[in-house]
């Protein structure tokens, strides 16, 4: 179940990466970008709420943003940067439309303490690891590769290319996104979906 704050940012990132994807060529290519980023990012989203509820926690899924700055503990803008949406517009610019940031989103969980209790004992799960975090973050990029393969055996090129591009940029270790959370909670996952990953990637410039 999306809150009311994740739709927003859900209709607003999609809204910024079928602009940055399609650069307006054509309302077709436009349209047809908006409705794809829009099944690969709930895709995403859903696949990471479902193990997450395995994991007794909820997950939540908010826009990227940058405070922090340069390597000092105590460096911090005044107000945070939505690196979600300027970044996609940015490297769009920048590459002519040939390369476009398509991870707008991080996630955070919240454990559910009673919940666990009960399931697995007073002290057990009160406390997300960073396991946990990548476990999530990996079932979201896997969701993604698997929609792909069927995207590609039902005839959709441009969903099949939006959703392996989608997992290629939450594999990247970077800030707070996902492939950060896989990188430091589990390099054994980071590395094996990294793999999945760039075989899909290499794959749609030879078979789609």
């Amino acid at each position: 179940m999306l809150t009311k704050k994740e739709l927003m940012w859900l209709a607003i990132a999609m809204f910024v990466l079928a602009l940055s994807f399609s650069q307006m060529k054509t309302a077709g290519l436009f349209w047809y970008s908006l409705i794809g980023i829009f099944f690969v990012m709930i895709i995403n989203i859903t696949a990471k709420k479902i193990i997450g509820f395995y994991f007794d926690a909820e997950v939540e899924t908010d826009i990227w943003k940058v405070q922090r700055f340069g390597f000092m503990p105590n460096r911090y803008l005044k107000n945070p940067i939505y690196a979600g949406l300027f970044f996609p517009i940015i490297f769009s610019a920048l590459s002519f439309g040939k390369l476009v940031w398509m991870n707008p989103f991080i996630f955070e969980i919240k454990p559910k303490i009673y919940r666990a209790a009960k399931h697995h004992g007073l002290y057990s799960f009160t406390e997300a690891t960073e396991e946990h975090m990548a476990f999530i973050a990996a079932a979201g990029v896997f969701a993604n590769i698997f929609f792909a393969g069927v995207g590609y055996i039902l005839g959709f090129e441009l969903f099949t290319r939006l959703s392996i591009y989608y997992a290629f940029f939450n594999i990247i270790p970077v800030s707070d996104l996902d492939g950060n959370k896989m990188f430091f909670g589990n390099k054994i996952i980071w590395s094996l979906m990294s793999a999945i990953v760039l075989i899909a990637l290499a794959s749609i410039f030879l078979v789609v």
